[in-house]
């Protein structure tokens, strides 16, 4: 295992804040050299995306029609951006869990490190994975036709937009591993995943949902992210008309979700790792 900061606890905010970090970007050292003595689990991660490109895009694209006309395609490109990044959440868990359970997290309680540290070296390495899934996603969509169209800025706003929100639910990812301690529990809430991701506007528009569904899916954040990408890229389907207020101000509802989500998960991310250790 790499080294870990000895030095004991800096009296000084700053001194602690910098300990903090030195100490958590050691620990994303230490999660990207796993991956490397793990390939496969990251040749997986990276497979997935294109393979839903090409299953969801051809096998859809078939059936569903888009509101305002449009390639089925392009349409379904931002919902499957948003939906890898909500369902990545379980990645972080699965790590948090495995670690937990296999005495990692007593090991490096008993080090001289800053307690924010762990939590913050695997969200780190979470944020660097999103972004190489990101590009082996984008290929495959301009593979199959999905091309963004409002520019390099808007394109990178809607990027950014994406690797927030999937910074932020790393950390809620990183909070439920530390609280289910197991890999098997973990294992087990991988499908609850799946109906947030579907009950949403990522994959067919929700004007067709039955009415109570229809509310759920709007103020669904799967929804907003999903909207603020199609927007932000040109794509078809981008929000029109009467709406909910998270999908007529789809960007301002994804920044306010992502900030709401690291403000409660933070905290208690980190007050739950130290918790654990007393």
């Amino acid at each position: 295992m790499t080294a870990l900061t000895t030095a004991p606890a800096p009296a000084s905010r700053a001194g602690r804040l910098r300990w903090a970090l030195a100490d958590g970007l050691t620990l994303i050292g230490r999660e990207l050299g796993r991956i490397r003595q793990e390939p496969g689990e990251l040749i997986a991660a990276l497979i997935f995306p294109a393979i839903m490109v090409v299953l969801f895009g051809y096998v859809f694209g078939s059936a569903i029609s888009v509101p305002g006309g449009g390639d089925y395609r392009a349409y379904l490109m931002p919902g499957l951006f948003a939906m890898v990044t909500f369902t990545s959440t379980m990645a972080v868990t699965m790590r948090v869990a495995t670690d937990a359970s296999r005495g990692v997290m007593d090991r490096f309680r008993s080090m001289p490190m800053a307690r924010s540290a762990v939590p913050f070296g695997q969200t780190g390495a979470e944020i660097l994975n999103g972004v190489l899934g990101m590009v082996i996603m984008a290929v495959a969509g301009l593979l199959v036709g999905w091309r963004a169209h409002n520019g390099i800025w808007q394109t990178a706003e809607a990027f950014l937009l994406l690797a927030l929100m999937r910074y932020a639910l790393s950390w809620v990812g990183c909070y439920l591993g530390l609280v289910v301690k197991n890999e098997q529990t973990a294992d087990q809430l991988i499908p609850l995943v799946f109906p947030v991701t579907m009950l949403s506007n990522s994959f067919v528009p929700t004007a067709g949902m039955p009415a109570v569904l229809r509310v759920i899916a709007e103020w669904n954040p799967v929804s907003a992210l999903t909207a603020a990408c199609r927007g932000l890229f040109g794509n078809p389907g981008a929000p029109a008309g009467d709406l909910a207020w998270p999908l007529a101000h789809p960007v301002a509802a994804t920044l306010g979700w992502s900030l709401l989500l690291l403000a409660v998960f933070a905290p208690l991310a980190v007050r739950t790792y130290r918790v654990r250790g007393r």
